[in-house]
């Protein structure tokens, strides 16, 4: 039994601990967002967010994901209400088939919790691991770029809420 905490919730999950956060995230959660690509480690399609770090839930075994915090796609916003990156990326059309987005949103957050103004070298990159086969690339820049200024932005107006 691994106890995990996957967007803020405790959860109790019966898995092998060497099975990988992303079977038990798709499989036993019906956790969608995280998609297999290469289950390798290598294309970035299963990223989440690991104690705000970006990590391949293929290759990470639940074993060593006690006491850690998960963050997974569908802990950053609703279609409702998408959060500033989700929002960002729908902004600028960075996704064409959609498979690598969950991904790279991921990273993306990974990235601008690092770096608040990072430059397009930097976004480069934080976004290198990840692969899309589309070829977005310049869309997901411009979608980066736009999510580190929302953020920025909602850093300042909080800010100014404590006055």
């Amino acid at each position: 039994m691994a106890k995990l905490e996957i967007n803020g919730n405790a959860v109790n999950v019966d898995a092998e601990p060497d099975t990988p956060l992303l079977y038990v995230l798709r499989d036993d959660l019906k956790m969608n967002g995280a998609k297999f690509g290469c289950g390798l480690g290598q294309c970035g399609a299963c990223t989440v967010l690991v104690d705000g770090k970006a990590a391949f839930s293929c290759v990470v075994p639940v074993s060593v994901l006690e006491g850690r915090k998960i963050t997974t796609i569908e802990g950053l916003g609703t279609i409702e209400k998408p959060g500033p990156v989700q929002r960002a990326f729908i902004e600028e059309q960075a996704a064409q088939c959609g498979y690598c987005t969950a991904g790279l949103v991921m990273r993306t957050e990974a990235l601008l919790k690092a770096t608040r103004q990072p430059s397009e070298a930097q976004i480069r990159d934080g976004l290198s691991p990840n692969l899309c086969r589309c070829g977005t690339y310049n869309r997901v820049i411009k979608a980066v770029q736009r999510a580190a200024q929302y953020m920025r932005t909602a850093s300042a107006e909080a800010g100014s809420d404590k006055t």
